[in-house]
């Protein structure tokens, strides 16, 4: 089926470019309106014409394909956490990739972590326990953030951002990747209360 399409897309398309190359070649007609042969000069002249046109649509589509946006996570929208993956209080927080935070259970409550470096972008991967001082470690230049992810050490010129949480009737969470919110230090008014 597909080998059928394509020579009947090839059949179409010579056939339109056949009638246009006909078109085209009126406008070789000599001064008395005969046709003559295309001499040197116009062979080169429309080859070089042709060649450069070519070249250009293709750049101009490489163009547009390089820039046009790809959208191929889930980032930037409300992202549900099943019950399930609710980590128990001071425990491993649960990483959600598509999402690019982690989901973090203190005595406040539940706080989404956005697991991006405020220096410079780096993934924040989790270290260790929450009572090992920094359960976060940037490894491009060493910043260091505890468990509720205030910055205890390093480059990084404040903690690490968090998003907006909302916690549902069925005990699932919601997690608004597009609400990311800067802070300077851990408060308690960041967590969202959680009774599991």
């Amino acid at each position: 089926m597909r080998s059928l399409f394509r020579t009947l897309l090839g059949l179409v398309v010579g056939g339109l470019s056949a009638r246009l190359l006909g078109f085209l070649s009126r406008f070789h007609a000599g001064p008395t309106g005969r046709r003559g042969l295309v001499g040197r000069r116009g062979f080169v002249r429309n080859a070089a014409l042709g060649s450069v046109l070519i070249i250009l649509a293709q750049l101009g589509g490489g163009f547009v394909r390089f820039f046009w946006p790809n959208k191929t996570t889930a980032f930037g929208q409300s992202l549900d956490v099943a019950s399930a993956d609710i980590p128990d209080l001071n425990g491993a927080p649960y990483r959600y990739t598509p999402g690019k935070f982690y989901l973090i259970h203190n005595e406040d409550g539940l706080m989404a972590l956005y697991q991006t470096c405020p220096h410079l972008g780096c993934s924040v991967p989790y270290q260790g326990p929450a009572d090992a001082g920094n359960a976060f470690a940037c490894p491009c230049h060493g910043s260091l953030y505890d468990y509720n992810g205030t910055r205890t050490g390093g480059p990084a010129p404040r903690s690490m951002d968090y998003m907006s949480v909302n916690v549902n009737d069925d005990g699932t969470v919601t997690v608004n990747t597009g609400d990311i919110r800067q802070r300077a230090q851990y408060e308690q008014d960041q967590a969202v209360p959680y009774t599991a």
